[in-house]
C-alpha cells in the first residue's frame, strides 16, 4: 500500500523543505524554487489540512491530483483545498522560472466572512487540468496581493493584521474568479464543444437502460463522461447558457417526459421510472416545479 503523508501545519511545510520558521502559524507565502523541484517525493501521497494556492511559471513536471495525472502547464494557477490527496511527480525548474505558493490554514478564517462564505469560490474543487491560465497583467495583479500578504505577516503583529490579511486572501479569490469568468468567455468556441458533448451524454443517457441501473441522471456522471470535475463543468454550463447543468438536465428531462405524457399511454408511474425516479412522487414534484402542473394534469390538459 502506497504511504500517504498527512501534514497537519504550515510549520511542518516549512520543516518538509528546510525553509526557516514560519513568521506566522496559519499562513505563509512559499518561492517555488530547487528546495521544492529537487525534493524527492518518492512514490507517496501528501493530504494538506490547508488551503494552498500556487501559481508555477517555468516548471515541468506533473500532480496527480483527483482521479489523473496532469502536466503542469506555463503560467497556471492551481487550488487546493484541505484534505485533497496530492502526488507530485518529476518536477524540474528550468530557466527563468518563477512561482509562489500561497498557504493559509482555515483556523485563520474561522472568526471571518471569509470563512463561511470560502466554499463558494469553486474553483478549489477543479481538477488540475481545469487550471487558471493568466495573462502577464493578470500574474502582476495576484503577486502583488501575494506580496501585501507577505508584507503583513513580516512586520509587527497587532490587532489589525488578522483582518488585512484576510482582506487581501478573499481579494485574491475574488480576482481569481474573474479571471476565471473571462477564461471561460475567451475560450468561447471550445466551450460550445463541451456544451455540444454535454447535450449528447444527455441524449445518449435517456436513450439508453443506464436510467434503470443507475437512476437519474447526475452532474457528476456527465462530469466524469467529459473528463472534468462537477464544479468546473457547472460553471461552464453556467457561463455559456445562464442556467446551473442540474437545470440543464432538468429541462430536458421534463421536455422528453411532456412528449410521453402527451404521445404514450404510459402511466405516470412508468413514466417517471423510465427516467430514473425510485419514487414517482419525486418526478411529480419536479415536474410541477418546472410547469406550474402535475403531470396528470399536463395530460388531461391535452
Amino acid at each position: 500500500m502506497k504511504e500517504i503523508n498527512r501534514i497537519k501545519t504550515i510549520s511542518q511545510v516549512h520543516d518538509f523543505y528546510d525553509f526557516e520558521k514560519p513568521k506566522h502559524p496559519l499562513v505563509s507565502v512559499l518561492p517555488i524554487d530547487d528546495r521544492m523541484t529537487n525534493f524527492d517525493y518518492g512514490d507517496q501521497s501528501y493530504i494538506f489540512d490547508f488551503y494552498q494556492i500556487s501559481l508555477k511559471q517555468g516548471i515541468s513536471g506533473s500532480m496527480v491530483y483527483g482521479r489523473n495525472s496532469y502536466d503542469f502547464q506555463e503560467g497556471t494557477m492551481t487550488f487546493i483545498k484541505p484534505n485533497q490527496v496530492v502526488k507530485v511527480e518529476n518536477p524540474e525548474v528550468i530557466e527563468g522560472s518563477s512561482g509562489w505558493t500561497l498557504l493559509f490554514h482555515p483556523d485563520l478564517l474561522r472568526k471571518s466572512e471569509l470563512g463561511r462564505t470560502i466554499e463558494n469560490f469553486s474553483f478549489f474543487n477543479y481538477e488540475v487540468h481545469e487550471a487558471l491560465h493568466l495573462s502577464d497583467d493578470e500574474k502582476q495583479s495576484l503577486t502583488e496581493l501575494v506580496q501585501k500578504i507577505e508584507k503583513e505577516y513580516n512586520q509587527n503583529i497587532d490587532k489589525h493584521s488578522q483582518e488585512l490579511i484576510i482582506s487581501n486572501i478573499e481579494l485574491l479569490l475574488k480576482y481569481c474568479k474573474r479571471f476565471y469568468d473571462r477564461q471561460f468567455y475567451t475560450r468561447t468556441n471550445l466551450n460550445k464543444d463541451f456544451i455540444s458533448k454535454f447535450e449528447k451524454i444527455l441524449s445518449d443517457y435517456y436513450a439508453s437502460d443506464k436510467p434503470f441501473e443507475l437512476g437519474v441522471l447526475s452532474v457528476n456522471y456527465c462530469a466524469k463522461e467529459m473528463n472534468m470535475s462537477s464544479n468546473y463543468l457547472g460553471d461552464l454550463i453556467k457561463n455559456e447558457t445562464g442556467q446551473s447543468a442540474k437545470e440543464h438536465i432538468q429541462d430536458y428531462l421534463i421536455e422528453k417526459a411532456k412528449t410521453k405524457i402527451i404521445g404514450t399511454n404510459e402511466s405516470i408511474s412508468e413514466i417517471a421510472y423510465g427516467f430514473g425516479f425510485e419514487y414517482a412522487q419525486s418526478f411529480n414534484k419536479l415536474f410541477k416545479a418546472k410547469t406550474g402542473m402535475s403531470p396528470t394534469e399536463y395530460r388531461n390538459l391535452n
